[in-house]
């Protein structure tokens, strides 16, 4: 044979390059098997070894379960523990703190009843949302909202008082059934200001209305039944903020105090024995939590879900590793980014975790 008929050692040498040996424990790509039949669990358990957003959504429900499982107990006895905290049965029933972040898309969505079981059922310990995912929350128990289409036209449903979210529609007599329910609680509030110094915070005005409106639908009432304590400190960007405008010319005077918020919300972090952190979306509700766990020098577990990326700077695509470059991870923390929109994957997380251990 000839040389020029004999294959180029330089090709040989690119595409044949030996491998070197792969590690004993080397985890093997390998998806369900539908050949068994529907099995939603064994499904989801497949995901870890499945690869891209499979494996990092099985890295989440490890994550979750962890943090769920971890007790103080599990921990040696530092040198510097109180007796308290020496204490094998009172180590054992200390828990990890769990923070739970969301938008206000999400509880305008169906995913709002997820979030309530978990509250209802006191499996999260810190809840942190916007204005809109306080708000919403309260406006459903007065009237519903619907599915609609991406695609429909502004101006034709501002011209029908319709507002829409996403694929979702929210009549506007929605907000005006609010504002017939929170200007009386307003009122009062502003009287127990007045007549008995209380200072209100936008965690005790949530703890309020979710007092007033006494419904099991809702997401804040259990929040106020179980004192899970709801941090929200954009509260006057919403609907809120727009009750709270026009209640200000009504009856000046009411005074809502962010500064106690901020020490409770980062005396939570800094009180936690250990932290976790579980957040949906981004902005606001991501940074907050994460900034409160810089004052412990980082969560020990967190898991991220939202479709953003990190390349324009924003927060809310920054991966976790850009925390533990300020602290509000730990560099030894478990911690995913799941990147999927939470109403696909949050009530499959919950599936896998919180409810099967119930």
């Amino acid at each position: 044979m000839s040389n020029k008929d004999a294959v180029p050692d330089v090709a040989t040498a690119a595409v044949l390059v030996r491998s070197e040996g792969v590690p004993d424990d080397a985890q093997l790509i390998r998806g369900y098997d539908f050949e068994n039949g529907v099995d939603y669990n064994a499904l989801l358990s497949t995901y870890i070894n499945t690869g891209f957003q499979a494996t990092s959504f099985g890295r989440a429900v490890d994550i979750i379960n962890k943090m769920r499982a971890w007790r103080l107990s599990d921990e040696p006895i530092a040198d510097n523990d109180c007796e308290e905290d020496r204490n094998l049965e009172y180590r054992k029933s200390v828990k990890c703190k769990i923070f739970l972040g969301y938008t206000s898309n999400l509880i305008s969505s169906g995913i709002r009843e997820t979030i309530k079981y978990l509250v209802k059922n006191s499996m999260v310990d810190v809840l942190v949302s916007t204005a809109g995912g306080v708000e919403e929350d309260f406006i459903k128990c007065l009237a519903p909202t619907y599915l609609g289409d991406f695609t429909l036209e502004g101006r034709a449903l501002r011209s029908k008082g319709l507002n829409r979210i996403g694929n979702l529609i929210v009549p506007n007599d929605n907000y005006c059934k609010f504002e017939d329910w929170i200007v009386p609680i307003l009122d009062q509030m502003l009287k127990e200001q007045k007549e008995d110094g209380t200072v209100w915070t936008p965690s005790k005005v949530i703890h309020r209305l979710g007092k007033e409106i006494n419904h099991p639908d809702s997401v804040y009432y259990w929040a106020y039944k179980n004192n899970i304590p709801v941090y929200c400190p954009a509260i006057t960007d919403g609907s809120l903020g727009d009750m709270l405008y026009f209640h200000s010319y009504r009856s000046p005077g009411l005074v809502i105090d962010v500064v106690q918020d901020i020490r409770a919300m980062n005396t939570e972090a800094v009180r936690a024995k250990k932290s976790g952190v579980i957040i949906l979306g981004g902005g606001l509700v991501k940074h907050h939590i994460c900034n409160a766990n810089l004052m412990r020098n980082g969560a020990d577990y967190a898991v991220f879900v939202n479709t953003a990326q990190e390349f324009d700077g924003s927060d809310a695509g920054a991966r976790p590793d850009e925390a533990v470059s300020w602290g509000k991870i730990k560099a030894d923390a478990e911690s995913v980014k799941v990147y999927a929109e939470a109403s696909l994957v949050f009530p499959l997380l919950v599936a896998q975790t919180f409810a099967k251990t119930n």
